[in-house]
């Protein structure tokens, strides 16, 4: 019976914020066990609303975790808490280590299966079909420890909208969403320029949403170069979310939306904790790869049907037939009327 369970999934955002809805049916379905995340703390905000028996402990890369000597002063803090039982969600060269310290001082350990093989069979166009999706990868990693999970995680605030009175002031907001207002999400960026919606497209999604009575639209970045994109397009009903909000805030502000429109990026899966319907545009990447966000239908991705197409997992490969990627020259009134359809819904 495992006691004290170790969840690691150090990286990255999108990557974690997956993890959530397991955890959550994981911990509602095992309320004696305590189960510890590990992660880095700018994510700790995802886990803060899941049941009492989860708990958040800080990996810090850049300090006291840094280099071998810090991954060996990390499992030396890590042994100390008792744990009986390691689900490694992430399977990297840190986190193998971590869980040969474990599995040689006698503690059950499982791993993520990642299915690279068929991800690179994918990727040349060897099979074109639907992948196991990453939080299924997720699932089975407990099940291997002998878990039971529940099925019924909804959202980290149970599926509510949360009151953003507060936020009022630092978004330009005269007053919280009104009854017959639709707020919309857009989330422009990425990290990768194989999965990002060229930037005037999406302005341009922007400007025919603002244009709709009774729409408010928020776009969502950091950094300065995205905060002074997106701040270029603020008008009455544009708001420029970005470099404004600490990532609570902005998971509370997205309990409010109606939808929000993303690329395959964090936004999405953060959108997706909080039960909102996304939008969400592809190019380079694939739905096929297992990456959409939990709960997302697949009816809502926007994408176009070229035989190039993934050229990669991740977005991070260059284009295969220009530097161009024209597979998101996608026209911005398809992404308009796919967000219409939802609010229509």
């Amino acid at each position: 019976m495992v006691e004290r369970l170790l969840v690691v999934r150090l990286s990255a955002m999108g990557d974690v914020a997956m993890t959530v809805p397991v955890v959550a049916e994981l911990a509602s379905s095992n309320p004696k066990m305590k189960i510890t995340v590990l992660s880095r703390d700018f994510l700790r905000p995802m886990f803060e609303k899941l049941p009492d028996n989860v708990e958040f402990i800080s990996f810090d890369a850049k300090g006291r975790h840094k280099g071998f000597s810090g991954l060996n002063l990390l499992y030396k803090e890590l042994k100390s808490c008792g744990f009986t039982a390691v689900a490694d969600l992430h399977d990297v060269l840190r986190t193998k280590y971590l869980r040969m310290r474990f599995a040689l001082s006698g503690v059950k350990v499982a791993h993520i299966d990642k299915g690279r093989a068929e991800k690179k069979a994918l990727v040349k166009h060897e099979i074109f079909k639907q992948l196991k999706p990453t939080v299924e990868r997720y699932r089975e990693v407990f099940e291997k420890l002998g878990l039971n999970l529940s099925n019924n995680f909804i959202s980290i605030f149970n599926g509510t909208k949360v009151s953003i009175n507060h936020l009022c002031e630092p978004l330009g907001l005269e007053q919280p969403k009104q009854e017959g207002e639709h707020w919309i999400g857009i989330a422009p960026f990425a990290a990768h320029k194989g999965k990002a919606y060229p930037v005037n497209r999406m302005q341009k999604c922007v400007e025919q949403l603002a244009m709709k009575q009774g729409y408010r639209v928020f776009c969502f970045g950091a950094g300065q170069a995205e905060t002074s994109v997106l701040s270029e397009w603020s008008a009455p009903n544009v708001h420029c979310v970005a470099g404004k909000l600490r990532l609570k805030q902005e998971l509370e502000l997205m309990s409010n939306l109606d939808v929000m429109v993303s690329m395959d990026s964090a936004n999405m899966h953060l959108a997706s904790l909080v039960n909102v319907p996304v939008v969400s545009v592809w190019g380079a990447t694939h739905p096929y790869a297992g990456f959409m966000g939990w709960g997302q239908s697949t009816d809502n991705a926007v994408q176009l049907d070229m035989p190039c197409r993934p050229c990669s997992i991740y977005g991070n490969k260059p284009c295969t037939q220009s530097s161009e990627f024209e597979c998101l020259n996608i026209d911005p009134s398809v992404v308009v009327q796919r967000v219409e359809s939802i609010i229509n819904r």
